[in-house]
């Protein structure tokens, strides 16, 4: 099998033109697709089958892989299986017929409140470590922010009087978003008592800021909240993301509009805002048992 990946890389490169780089990326996608393979016992492409390509994008899928990654694997598995059939060397393509990944619904990964409120306790204590992961876990669980949001946050952003923050997203595109009492309480205490010991003199104007008193990266954000999942004994996988899906989709459980939460979280289109609908099965099972006349 390696050898005709080898004989396709040659033909890309030679009869096709294609850069070294992208010979490059079809080789390190082939290379995982045959190790796949080799892990199922094929020793061959005509034993591939349809259900063994979908065994391998959902295995890349578990991997953690985002969905373009996960096209972009297809995408090459496809062009290489058209080349053998076009040489004969391949009896069915069955890759041909395979829509794309970006075509899945592909739904949030999404944290139950019983899980929040654990992960949001983990930071315990009075040191200015803890009540700085306080204030940033639950203000991104309060308002669903980006991970680059929460990272870019300025103290300028934040209006207590008011109970909101303000966030710029994506395209610079600004919104604003209200928090509760539990959040407000939590950000003025890191303000006052913390914050200051993480900034000395700096005019460092981010309000999230490291032990050497620069803000945050998005890196950084991550792997704290990772490593308070873990603490907090939440198995399932957790990413400053998962907060932002789980602020909508228990926003969505208690009645608000779907409307109001795509404002909130800075969704242009209505569409993306509407996965949350399919991830809460719980609350349209209990809308399908007040309201249907037969339930």
């Amino acid at each position: 099998m390696n050898a005709l990946i080898e004989q396709f890389l040659d033909y890309l490169s030679l009869e096709r033109g294609l850069s070294a780089n992208t010979r490059a990326a079809y080789a390190d996608d082939l290379a995982r697709f045959v190790r796949f393979l080799e892990g199922k016992g094929i020793k061959s492409f005509n034993g591939v089958t349809r259900k063994h390509l979908l065994d391998y994008l959902m295995a890349e899928k578990d991997r953690g892989l985002r969905v373009n990654s996960i096209s972009r694997r297809l995408v090459a598995v496809k062009i290489f299986f058209r080349y053998l059939q076009q040489e004969s060397l391949l009896v069915q393509n069955v890759a041909d017929v395979m829509d794309s990944p970006k075509l899945w619904k592909v739904l949030p990964e999404v944290m139950t409140l019983r899980e929040v409120e654990r992960m949001l306790d983990a930071p315990q204590g009075d040191g200015r470590q803890s009540v700085r992961d306080k204030a940033l876990l639950e203000l991104m669980y309060a308002t669903g922010m980006r991970v680059s949001e929460a990272a870019d946050l300025k103290i300028d952003d934040i209006h207590f009087d008011e109970g909101y923050i303000r966030c710029t997203g994506k395209g610079n595109k600004v919104r604003v978003v209200p928090f509760g009492e539990k959040a407000k309480a939590c950000l003025q205490r890191y303000l006052e008592t913390a914050r200051p010991a993480f900034a000395g003199e700096r005019p460092e104007r981010h309000v999230f800021l490291t032990c050497r008193g620069k803000n945050f990266s998005r890196k950084g954000i991550w792997k704290l909240v990772k490593a308070y999942a873990g603490k907090a004994g939440v198995t399932r996988r957790v990413s400053p993301h998962t907060l932002r899906h789980s602020f909508a989709s228990h926003l969505l459980a208690n009645g608000a509009p779907l409307r109001v939460i795509q404002e909130m979280l800075g969704h242009v289109d209505i569409a993306t805002t509407q996965i949350y609908t399919h991830v809460d099965q719980g609350r349209l099972k209990s809308v399908h048992e007040k309201f249907h006349p037969r339930a």
